[in-house]
């Protein structure tokens, strides 16, 4: 009852605050945010939005199975943001662009364009809808199943909420309402450590040694270059999992696009990249913590790593006011993840697919349609889902983010133009090689291939435009003589 209790007087809040910014709200309000958004706010917001609940969940539990060797990829993260303040962003405010994609347009062609939005409309659904399902099944479990509430009612439930606090004023409100949320997980997040702590009887400081003494405080994995954990393998595919899933991502832009300026857009990016180290330094901190709780009290480890911080948090061993802050923090990173996607898919569908800015009417029929498919996604997760929910959004976007990353590599770094009406076949036919080729070097190598499928992927799909630009030239040559 104290979970239901205390998301209500979450969601009241988040409902003021939608009130508060959605004042005379348009389809640039809700698209753009009027250009208006203080730098410091979005950057603060942004982590919030970028963490998720998939990280506040999984990430303590990942010490269980390769230590903190994650940290090796948020390393990558940060030369990431930087490639994308310095590179992307510049071409993004010269062109004063509503939605990333249109850049494909103006560079390659309509098909190119339309098939960009695309593969963003299915990656950002999936990926969205891993996320919010670890929200969704932890208030199943600890909260509602008991209550006899089907899981799909709960899902319905929390995307309701959702669409609710965000169906006027979009990305606008989100700006605000993102800088609470992540204000309530940061807060949450290190009242929860401290509560481990005084449960394990140390001190902070105690706390800090123990932890860096831990076998399970391992960061660098230099001597493995078949492990999944490899340092080069993990930093690599941080930088270019930043470039692709923010950089590329209208979700992730569309934030940093509501900023003043170019000069301020930057400032945003680069602040928010540098504090992943320690924004997930503190969540593994916590698992290794928890892990010590569990040996200490006898009990044993979880299976899935995702299950980790749920079984003291959510259970009640340390307590009420733990139970109240894990929720405040799941929900919160849950959330700010959830709401964002739902805002950049009504977004892409108006003003990519649909090619219409300033209806109205038409972006309030998509929220509705978005909101509808994104419980639908959720539920099916629900019934597919086998692997850890950090490496399975990885692991999908290797496959959906790749040819976004070979369309804008093509367009930025050559000056070819393109077979427009191939694109699309070059497109699907990249995220398929790739899968075979995993599971041929699976089958016949002890070769294992990790995150780098992304940049695979998108080579693949580089490499398919490069070849079609030359077949198309030839085709003009053969055609003068």
């Amino acid at each position: 009852m104290i979970i239901v209790v205390t998301m209500l007087a979450y969601f009241g809040v988040l409902l003021l605050l939608s009130r508060l910014t959605a004042r005379r709200s348009d389809n640039e309000t809700f698209f753009r945010g009027n250009r208006r958004s203080p730098w410091y706010m979005v950057a603060f917001g942004m982590i919030g939005a970028s963490i998720s609940g998939v990280t506040y969940v999984s990430v303590p539990g990942m010490v269980l199975a390769s230590d903190m060797t994650y940290l090796q990829m948020c390393m990558g993260f940060i030369v990431g943001y930087f490639v994308v303040a310095f590179v992307l962003l510049p071409v993004y405010y010269r062109l004063n662009i509503t939605t990333i994609y249109s850049y494909l347009r103006v560079r390659l062609g309509r098909r190119s364009y339309l098939t960009g939005a695309s593969f963003f409309v299915l990656s950002k659904m999936t990926g969205a809808a891993v996320r919010f399902y670890v929200v969704c099944v932890i208030l199943q479990q600890f909260v509602l199943e008991p209550l006899g509430v089907p899981f799909a009612v709960t899902v319905v439930l929390m995307v309701l909420l959702i669409w609710l606090y965000t169906r006027r004023g979009g990305i606008h409100t989100l700006v605000w309402t993102d800088t609470f949320q992540t204000f309530c997980l940061f807060t949450s997040l290190l009242l929860i450590i401290y509560g481990v702590v005084r449960a394990l009887g140390m001190s902070p400081a105690e706390a800090v040694r123990a932890v860096a003494a831990d076998s399970r405080s391992r960061v660098f994995v230099f001597d493995d270059w078949m492990s999944r954990q490899n340092f080069w393998k993990q930093f690599l595919s941080g930088v270019f999992v930043v470039v692709v899933m923010t950089g590329l991502d209208q979700d992730m832009m569309q934030k940093n696009l509501t900023c003043r300026s170019l000069r301020d857009a930057q400032k945003d990016m680069c602040s928010y990249g540098f504090a992943f180290v320690p924004a997930n330094l503190l969540f593994l901190s916590l698992g290794v913590l928890l892990a010590m709780l569990a040996s200490r009290q006898g009990l044993q480890l979880p299976a899935r790593g995702d299950e980790l911080l749920p079984m003291f948090a959510a259970s009640g061993r340390l307590g009420t006011a733990v139970v109240v802050l894990f929720t405040i923090g799941v929900v919160a990173a849950a959330f700010s993840s959830a709401d964002s996607a739902m805002t950049a898919l009504t977004t892409s569908l108006c003003v990519d697919i649909f090619g219409r800015v300033g209806d109205e009417r038409l972006r309030r029929r998509m929220h509705v349609v978005v909101a509808a498919v994104f419980a639908a996604f959720i539920i099916l997760f629900r019934a597919v889902n086998s692997t850890s929910a950090i490496d399975a959004i990885y692991t999908l976007c290797s496959y959906t983010y790749g040819p976004l990353l070979g369309l804008f590599a093509y367009g930025l770094f050559t000056k070819r133009t393109v077979d427009d009406s191939s694109v699309p076949a070059v497109c699907i036919a990249s995220p398929v090689v790739c899968l075979l080729t995993d599971k041929a070097v699976s089958a016949l190598t002890d070769y294992s291939f990790g995150y780098e499928l992304l940049l695979l992927n998108g080579v693949l799909t580089f490499t398919g435009l490069v070849l079609m630009s030359a077949v198309r030239k030839q085709k003009a040559v053969a055609e003068v003589d």
